[in-house]
Order: structure tokens, then sequence, then C-alpha cells
């Protein structure tokens, strides 16, 4: 009986996927108007900084979980703790590059040795981790003090415009650190008003995402295929929202 191959770990494709689900949320991260959380950089359990694209893909999702925590940690490094993630909570992945020579080179001689010296092979591998706040059980260093609140003063709600939004028959959760429509439970969330550099920005992005909340079946039914980052389809919808 022939044995199944297990498909071949991509990175590049693990990070493709990772930017399309970031940017399909909604308002790119790198471009909201209002505070996304604290931005301190992704540590490992360590206390060690992620470098690279790990530290771009981590900080990406902290800012869309609203995690407090700057640390991750693999489920053996949870154990290790005598921790515990909690039941629900979906890991992360990160990426690690390496290189690796011919395990027979002691057998060669020093021209074959000199020749395959910078031939050995690179690959990548992917493993998973969790971040403290996905966490049971871990000891206080790994939840540092909240971020500072915003610099800007308090915001109040304009009132001819918080009435116009409130009667419009969308449900809407203030909760997150994220703005987004998703279909599947037809909810359009949005961070708090106190999060944005002004209220009318505030509006303007509960607005766009209540306009994405048009295109369910039940309201405009508007389809435009299958929209995926940077298709016509995807192109479409957005000028709509933005229309």
């Amino acid at each position: 009986m022939a044995r199944s191959r297990m498909s071949k770990f991509d990175a590049s494709e693990v990070i493709t996927n990772e930017l399309i689900r970031v940017i399909e949320r909604g308002v790119l991260p790198w471009r909201k108007p209002w505070i996304a959380g604290a931005s301190t950089r992704p540590l490992r359990h360590t206390g060690e900084p992620y470098q690279g694209i790990n530290n771009f893909l981590l900080t990406m999702r902290m800012q869309h979980a609203g995690y407090a925590s700057p640390f991750w940690m693999t489920i053996r490094q949870v154990n290790a703790l005598e921790a515990k993630v909690r039941k629900g909570e979906k890991s992360s992945v990160v990426v690690y590059y390496g290189q690796a020579k011919p395990r027979d080179r002691e057998k060669e001689s020093d021209a074959q040795a000199e020749e395959t010296a910078s031939s050995g092979f690179r690959f990548q591998k992917a493993y998973r981790v969790f971040n403290a706040d996905q966490v049971e059980g871990l000891p206080e260093s790994f939840h540092p003090a909240p971020a500072p609140a915003p610099d800007h003063p308090p915001h109040e709600p304009i009132p001819h415009m918080q009435d116009f939004f409130d009667a419009i028959d969308i449900v809407t959760s203030f909760t997150g650190r994220e703005a987004y429509y998703m279909a599947a439970v037809d909810k359009v969330y949005m961070p708090d008003i106190s999060l944005f550099e002004d209220p009318r920005s505030f509006y303007g992005v509960w607005a766009h995402e209540l306009a994405h909340a048009t295109k369910a079946r039940h309201r405009l039914n508007r389809s435009y295929g299958d929209a995926r980052f940077g298709n016509t389809a995807y192109a479409r919808e957005e000028i709509v929202a933005l229309s």
C-alpha cells in the first residue's frame, strides 16, 4: 500500500495567507486611525525578541486579537511552566530558517570538504506558538502592566451622528482592537470610540464596515464572486464600501 506524502511546508504560503487574512478583516493595521494597543515587540518566553517576518506576523496577530502580553511560547514551553492553554484557543505560526550540512562530511576529502563547505542546503520549518494571554497559570511576569491610556483627550459621541448610526438595524459589537464585518454572524465589530484619534474617524470607520454589511443576502444580496485581496471582486466590494 502506497504511503501518503505529507505536503511540504511552504513558509511563503503561510506568510501570504496570514497577510491576506489580516488585510481582509478591514482597515489595514498600519493605517488605522485608532490606538491598536501596546506596541511592545513580540518576545519569546525567554524575553528574546522575534526577528524579521516573525516579528511582523506576531505583531499583526497581537493587534488583531488585542493581546496585552508580548510573550509567546510553544505548547511544550507552556507545559514546562506548569501552565495550560485555555480550551478553544488557536495557535499562531512562526517560521524558522536554518542551514544543514551533509551527514557524511567526515568521509570527504579535504578538496570535497572545501567544495561542499558552502553548499549545505537551507530549510524552513514552522512551529506553533500561543500568546501568554491565551494561557492560564503563568507567572505574573508574563503579563506586564497595561498600556497607558491614549494621549488624546477623551472623546464623546457626536449626538446627531450617534443617533443616525444607532438607528441602523445592523448589530455592532464594540470589543477588541479591530474593525470588520463578519458575514457568518452578520455583525460588525468596532474598537471603542475612546481609542480613536478623533470621533469623526470613529464614525467614518463604522460607516465603512456597515457598508460591507449591506452585501448580506437579506439586504442587498451583493456578490462579486470569490473576493480575495487584490482580485476584481475584492476591489469592487471595497469601492462600494468607500462610496
